[in-house]
């Protein structure tokens, strides 16, 4: 996971409290996988096998989020009077084989994209990795995942509000 994932405060007040909601759950957890030990052969015991594949889904979400919350930056996004196009920011691309072709997006976490109605766009991405520190009119290009060449210019940026 990379160290320098920016959140808002929103998101990580929202990740903390699902966090939070995960640990103070996990009684409940075990109390539902000891009930279903005690049913017998836990050979054919299906209760048993699905508590204990939830309670990996759910230690596996608790470690991601503890970790994701204790390396994020938090707060206006650090690149966002930079000059330049980095985590945290909303940009507009537009497409250089068609000028009427344009997109914009957030570029940071996906964790973020329960506060917004926009896409979400990783800066570890294909394309993220491509903009992150152009300037407004740069032109870069990134190869798509089907191993096309694209090719795109930043119109602008600026700080996500979100």
């Amino acid at each position: 996971m990379p160290s320098d994932t920016w959140l808002s405060q929103e998101a990580y007040d929202r990740l903390q409290a699902e966090l939070d909601e995960f640990i103070a759950n996990r009684p409940v957890i075990a109390a539902e996988i000891n009930a279903r030990r005690e049913e017998g052969d836990l050979k054919e015991n299906g209760g048993y096998h699905a508590a204990r594949e939830e309670q990996g889904k759910q230690e596996a979400r608790i470690r991601y989020l503890q970790e994701l919350l204790r390396t994020a930056q938090v707060g206006e996004a650090p690149s966002a009077n930079s000059g330049k196009v980095g985590a945290g920011v909303v940009v507009t691309i537009q497409f250089d084989d068609d000028e009427d072709d344009t997109e914009t997006f957030l570029l940071g976490s996906r964790e973020i994209s329960a506060s917004t109605d926009l896409t979400v766009y990783s800066p570890e991405s294909a394309l993220g990795q491509a903009i992150v520190g152009a300037k407004k009119g740069d032109t870069v290009t990134y190869t798509a995942p089907s191993g096309a060449e694209i090719k795109v210019t930043v119109v602008k940026f600026e700080p996500f509000a979100g």
